[in-house]
C-alpha cells in the first residue's frame, strides 16, 4: 500500500515540490513549498477523520494535498491539470491501484478556483485545505513599498484558524487582518472566488462555510 510516509519519502516528489516553489518564487508567487503542501495534507486529512470519514480515505487526501501544486514545475496556468498528470505518472509507478489514483488525481486537478469542482469528498477537503491557508509567513517580499495586492493581504494577517464548529456541522475561517496593512475588501477583491469554491466544498461534505474577520462574521 502506497501510504502517506512512502510518498513524502520519495526522492522524485521532494524535487518536485522543491522545484515548483522555485518556479513560483521567480514569478512572485507567495510560498508554495514544504510548509504549504504540508499545511494542505494534514488539514485535508484530519477534516476528513473528524468528520468520520475512513482512514484510508483521509489519508488519500493527505496525499492529493502533498502533491496537489507540483505541476506548477511545468506553468503556473493549468498547474491542477499538468499536476494531476506528473502524479499519475508517479504514483502508478509506485504501484498505487487504479480506484485510489483516480481518485487522488481527480482532486489535484480539480483544486484551482479557475477550474476546480469538488467531485469529490477528497477534493472537497483538498480544496478547503488549499484555499484556506492565508498567512503571513506565506509573502516572500520583505520590502513592503513593493507590495503587490496579494502580498500585502496575506501579510496583513496577522492571525488565521480554520476549524470545525462543535457541532461539525461548519466549518469556520477566521481571522484577524491589520487594517493598517490591508483594508479588508482588498481581501474580497482577491479571494472571494475562493471564498465560493470553498463553500461548494464544504456543501460536498455536508457542511456549511463561514468567514469571519476581525470578529465579524462575513460568509
Amino acid at each position: 500500500m502506497i501510504t502517506k510516509e512512502t510518498v513524502r519519502e520519495n526522492e522524485q516528489i521532494t524535487t518536485y515540490i522543491q522545484k515548483a516553489d522555485e518556479a513560483l518564487e521567480a514569478l512572485g508567487y507567495t510560498e508554495h513549498s514544504f510548509a504549504h503542501v504540508t499545511r494542505a495534507a494534514q488539514f485535508a486529512e484530519n477534516l476528513l477523520l473528524d468528520l468520520g470519514y475512513p482512514a484510508r480515505q483521509a489519508e488519500l487526501a493527505w496525499i492529493a494535498g502533498y502533491l496537489h501544486d507540483i505541476g506548477n514545475v511545468i506553468n503556473r496556468i493549468d498547474h491542477a491539470q499538468s499536476g494531476a498528470v506528473m502524479a499519475f505518472r508517479i504514483l502508478d509507478k509506485m504501484g498505487l491501484d487504479a480506484d485510489e489514483l483516480s481518485t487522488v488525481i481527480s482532486a489535484i486537478g480539480n483544486h484551482d478556483e479557475s477550474t476546480a469542482f469538488p467531485v469529490n469528498e477528497v477534493a472537497a477537503a483538498l480544496i478547503l485545505a488549499d484555499k484556506t491557508d492565508v498567512r503571513r509567513s506565506r509573502v516572500r517580499n520583505r520590502d513592503f513599498a513593493s507590495f503587490d495586492i496579494h502580498d500585502r493581504v496575506n501579510y496583513a494577517v496577522v492571525e488565521a484558524r480554520t476549524y470545525l464548529t462543535p457541532e461539525k456541522n461548519a466549518l469556520v475561517q477566521e481571522m484577524k487582518i491589520d487594517t493598517e496593512l490591508s483594508p479588508v475588501m482588498d481581501y474580497f477583491e482577491i479571494f472571494l472566488d475562493r471564498m465560493m469554491l470553498c463553500r461548494k466544498a464544504a456543501e460536498r461534505l455536508g457542511l456549511k462555510f463561514r468567514l469571519k474577520v476581525n470578529g465579524q462574521t462575513l460568509l
